[in-house]
């Protein structure tokens, strides 16, 4: 009998030493069934959008099947969408939820503007789970907690989230496009007009993954005429496209005075202002995808509207696992051609990579300049064109020899991959360190990529007059004086690596 006992204190004791391993070393999920999770409940669901599953699942799928398809010329990481009622704004919503179709997303930044508080800077909700009547969707909390910890600005505040529709009207389009499979971190900016868009896009851009995505939640005019509403929001969407944030600072004061019943042209005009901050960090493309307003809808007013519009950024950018076969491929090519004499063959089936895009190669060794040759335009697929000036900046580049074997193992390799230029009227458009450079008269051009300004500490008119002088042949100041002289920007992802 007393064996038996020892028997059960012994398996009793070792159970709870077992059970207190476990929970020390799983003390966040340990505690997530011990303690009740934290929910953000519907706030909005049947005034906003339909409180029935069935009836809301309904809605989305008509809107996105009457949208038409839309080709983004790369990643989505930004996208603008309204946040009316369905009945009013979820067509134009469906434009660029139906853009993300296909698209990987793990993490979505929902951005918008408090429509019931104000506060200094953002509040940044922590909640464990959001909830719709399509169910629940996890919230990023330790993102939140990096983001709160990163800036002041940025302050871990859940009261202005609770009744805010802003935010809420977008998770259950994102549950519907992307599944179940991604979290969310809401910020609402708190309407103090302290321009801390700048700021706030400096630390979305440092913390921007390669599967995040940010929606900026806002509609556009509010309460001018039908005809009113029309000119004034497609002048915004304008000055959104063309990133011009002084703009659309002048006429979000302007259109207030110059058109009766006009209250705001953007409700979440700080959360537009961050993305285009993001828009000129990142050098995202900007693509309107369409426009309506109150007024084009059966229950709307034609006297008193609401403007809606869409708009998606995408990055040509490439990821971190296509920069590293970009690299593989130009330190195989120049060590198969220059031991070898043979040109490499490589079996591709990333479709990024099998893209037309211009590119250039450099070659340096013990850190200085060893070969770079590239290709602006191409036509050939991105991985042969690095294959190809890989092999070239080796063995043609005529201010060096040819690389020779016993070089190999000191070369480091950097490649820009390039955008397409587009011609500029003003030399002073340029902007130093983030465009390269193309200048042609007649057949004479010459061309500096972005990073030869910051790597020689030039100042914009030096960086100007050698581009003309020597790499072009043309006289120093002709970006200046010379009529017939075209100048074209671009923009570069550098990478490098051995």
């Amino acid at each position: 009998m007393k064996k038996s006992k020892k028997i059960i204190i012994f398996v009793a004791l070792s159970l709870v030493i077992i059970l207190g391993i476990l929970f020390i070393l799983n003390f966040k999920n340990m505690s997530r069934l011990i303690f009740k999770s934290t929910i953000r409940p519907m706030a909005v669901a049947g005034q906003f959008y339909p409180a029935d599953r069935a009836a809301l699942e309904r809605v989305i799928k008509t809107n996105l099947e009457a949208a038409p398809p839309v080709k983004a010329s790369g990643t989505i990481k930004i996208i603008i969408v309204p946040h009316a009622g369905y009945d009013y704004s979820a067509g134009v919503a469906a434009l660029a939820y139906k853009a993300l179709a296909g698209q990987k997303i793990q993490r979505v930044y929902l951005l918008g503007n408090s429509h019931h508080d104000y506060f200094s800077g953002l509040a940044v909700d922590n909640h464990d789970f959001w909830e719709t009547p399509l169910g629940r969707v996890a919230v990023d909390t330790e993102k939140v907690k990096e983001l709160a910890a990163a800036s002041p600005l940025l302050e871990i505040n859940n009261a202005p989230h609770q009744s805010e529709h802003g935010l809420e009207t977008q998770v259950p389009f994102l549950q519907t496009v992307l599944g179940s499979d991604f979290k969310i971190v809401p910020l609402l900016f708190g309407n103090t007009d302290d321009n801390d868009y700048e700021a706030v896009a400096k630390i979305l851009a440092a913390n921007l993954a390669d599967g995040d995505l940010i929606v900026v939640s806002s509609d556009m005019s509010h309460y001018p005429p039908y005809e009113a509403a029309n000119k004034i929001d497609r002048q915004t969407l304008e000055l959104i496209k063309n990133k011009d944030l002084t703009g659309l600072s002048e006429e979000a004061k302007s259109a207030l005075s110059a058109q009766t019943n006009e209250q705001t042209i953007l409700c979440g005009l700080e959360a537009v202002k961050t993305a285009l901050a993001l828009a000129e960090q990142l050098n995202l493309e900007l693509q309107v995808l369409g426009y309506k307003n109150s007024g084009d809808t059966f229950l709307g007013d034609k006297n008193q509207v609401v403007g809606y519009g869409a708009v998606i950024f995408t990055s040509s950018d490439l990821n971190s696992a296509e920069q590293k076969i970009l690299l593989n491929i130009a330190r195989t090519s120049v060590e198969n051609y220059v031991r070898n004499k043979k040109i490499s063959e490589f079996e591709i089936k990333d479709e990024r990579l099998k893209t037309s895009q211009g590119a250039f190669v450099t070659l340096k060794k013990n850190g200085e300049l060893r070969g770079c040759i590239g290709q602006i335009i191409a036509i050939n697929p991105l991985w042969q064109v690095v294959r190809d000036m890989a092999m070239a900046a080796a063995a043609e580049d005529n201010r060096f020899y040819p690389v020779a074997a016993d070089e190999l193992a000191r070369l480091d390799y950097e490649i820009s991959v390039l955008s397409r230029p587009r011609l500029i009227s003003d030399w002073r458009q340029i902007r130093l360190g983030r465009d390269g450079v193309i200048v042609r008269k007649g057949l004479k051009s010459g061309v500096f990529l972005p990073q030869v300004a910051s790597e020689s500490g030039w100042t914009e008119e030096k960086f100007l007059s050698e581009l003309c002088a020597q790499k072009a042949g043309l006289a120093p100041d002709c970006y200046k004086n010379d009529p017939e002289v075209e100048l074209s920007v671009f923009q570069a992802q550098i990478f490098e690596g051995k």
